[in-house]
């Protein structure tokens, strides 16, 4: 199976080269333009408004005049809630998992976007899909991405990770850490990678920065 790892595993480049990356940035691109809009409204008017709260309001009118808003009182529309972690809620609806993200680790929408197109350049198997923002109105929100459904698999063993990881080009560096040239990747657990019938391994989640930015 590892010899055939090597032949089958491909990396993206830049976001152009997929279309999930390509609306994916064009979402973040957006987002930033409205930013910086509801930014200059706020001059001379409120002080001490943090840029988390200036993002959060933009987006959340963005999102409504988008369509791209779902209450969060309707979320379990998307499907059947399915095991939560520590940064995401999971529902499930056939081969689709939708991941609703509460910015534990981001810190920011804009770099919550930045991570889904870091990862689909590194696991396109495990492609996430920008789907839409969720919360109550005027509180928090919380992007919505959707990934394929790895049926069939269970956890995979740390060795297995490891091989996988040397295969797509990282150097280990600690337990479930990894990095190459561009990127640093980390919580590469088994409750984060999962092998699936055939024996093949599916970054479902992870802890991805770029270096140098």
């Amino acid at each position: 199976m590892y010899d055939e790892l090597f032949e089958s595993i491909s990396q993206g480049g830049g976001f152009e080269e997929t279309a999930e990356n390509r609306r994916i940035h064009e979402v973040a691109n957006e987002l930033r333009r409205c930013c910086q809009l509801y930014e200059a409204e706020l001059r001379g008017g409120k002080e001490n408004v943090s840029q988390f709260d200036i993002e959060q309001r933009a987006v959340e009118q963005y999102a409504k005049k988008a369509g791209l808003w779902i209450p969060l009182t309707d979320i379990n529309l998307l499907g059947v809630p399915g095991p939560s972690g520590n940064e995401n809620d999971l529902y499930v609806s056939n081969d689709i998992v939708f991941k609703v993200n509460n910015l534990l680790n981001s810190g920011s929408i804009q770099l919550y976007l930045d991570r889904l197109m870091w990862h689909n350049n590194l696991f396109y198997d495990t492609a996430y899909s920008f789907y839409g923002f969720t919360g109550f109105d005027g509180r928090t929100v919380m992007p919505v991405a959707q990934q394929r459904l790895i049926k069939n698999a269970n956890p995979a063993t740390s060795i297995e990770i490891d091989t996988y990881m040397a295969a797509v080009g990282f150097t280990k560096t600690d337990t479930g850490r990894y990095e190459n040239q561009q990127y640093s990747v980390w919580d590469l657990l088994p409750r984060n990678v999962l092998k699936d019938a055939d024996g093949d391994i599916y970054i479902i989640d992870a802890e991805i920065a770029k270096k140098n930015q």
